[in-house]
């Protein structure tokens, strides 16, 4: 759709420009990842075996690594590529994790890594629809993110591969032993998983809470994690929510002196650990829970947008 400039009420077309060449793109990205994803910059070009990373980042958030490749043209299969670098990653653990050591100066090991939610992003200007049907699985660790250059010095990054399919990756991968391998160790975890072994009176709550969140609230994103899964607006996490067995316990993403807690039901967790990104939790156990749980995540929103 096309984007105009407003000026004395008359619509002036801003064209899409190219980036000069991938390079380009990559700085791009690289200067603004914690801007644009929320991630850490870790390594560019990591080099390591025979394959080239061109950037190497880390998520907090899921304790993990995250691959990012650029693509200025349009003929390479992102499956094959994105299983590469998973498997590369895979058997190669102690190479990642010394460079996370050196670049931030830790000495972690393996173990404090969670290496069953590496992901892959492929950001380019362009994709053929062969490869954004490749992508179309619940259970996939691959992300597409188109992105468009415009010629008054705007720049847009917009995510292109979710979909609300319910097939599995592993559905058409059971003849390749090294994408079988991926499958087993890799984990892009799903509302199912979420959901999985729950009270049927827990489930019900948790869908309540989703479409009231997604009925009131634009642009809202739902990504499941491990052990919880977040609302996100703009790439910044509003709240995390758990699923228990009795009750959905929720945290805030909000600074001390902002919260407006009138009722007194948060608890402050800033020094509790805890699996969900917020330092004010908060538990839901019955739907009349949902209007509070709106107050208190409206702050956060309105914050974020």
């Amino acid at each position: 759709m096309p984007i105009y400039n407003i000026e004395d009420e008359k619509l002036t077309p801003i064209r899409k420009v190219k980036f000069k060449n991938e390079r380009e793109l990559q700085r791009l990205t690289e200067n603004n990842l914690e801007e644009l994803f929320g991630l850490k910059f870790v390594a560019t070009e990591f080099q390591v075996d025979n394959l080239r990373i061109d950037t190497l980042a880390f998520n907090e958030e899921t304790n993990s690594f995250v691959i990012i490749e650029y693509k200025n043209v349009k003929n390479y299969s992102v499956i094959d590529q994105g299983y590469s670098y998973l498997s590369l990653l895979l058997n190669n653990k102690a190479e990642f994790v010394l460079k996370y050591n050196l670049v931030f100066n830790t000495a972690l090991s393996k173990e404090e890594f969670d290496f069953t939610q590496t992901s892959v992003m492929f950001i380019s200007p362009n994709y053929t629809t062969y490869q954004l049907r490749s992508v179309e699985f619940s259970d996939i660790a691959f992300e597409l993110w188109k992105v468009v250059k415009y010629s008054n010095g705007t720049v847009l990054f917009d995510k292109v591969n979710d979909t609300n399919t319910t097939a599995s990756i592993k559905q058409v991968t059971n003849s390749d032993n090294k994408k079988q391998k991926v499958n087993k160790e890799i984990k892009k975890y799903t509302e199912e998983d979420t959901l999985d072994g729950k009270p049927e009176d827990i489930k019900s709550l948790y869908y309540d809470l989703k479409e009231f969140i997604l009925s009131n609230y634009d642009e809202i994103e739902i990504k499941h994690l491990k052990y919880y899964f977040v609302f996100k607006t703009n790439n910044r996490i509003v709240a995390s929510v758990s699923v228990l067995s009795k009750s959905l316990k929720s945290w805030i993403n909000l600074d001390a002196n902002e919260i407006n807690d009138p009722q007194s039901k948060i608890r402050e967790v800033f020094n509790v650990g805890h699996h969900g990104v917020g330092n004010f939790e908060f538990v839901l156990k019955s739907q009349e829970d949902i209007d509070y749980f709106d107050m208190l995540f409206k702050q956060s929103y309105d914050e974020k947008i």
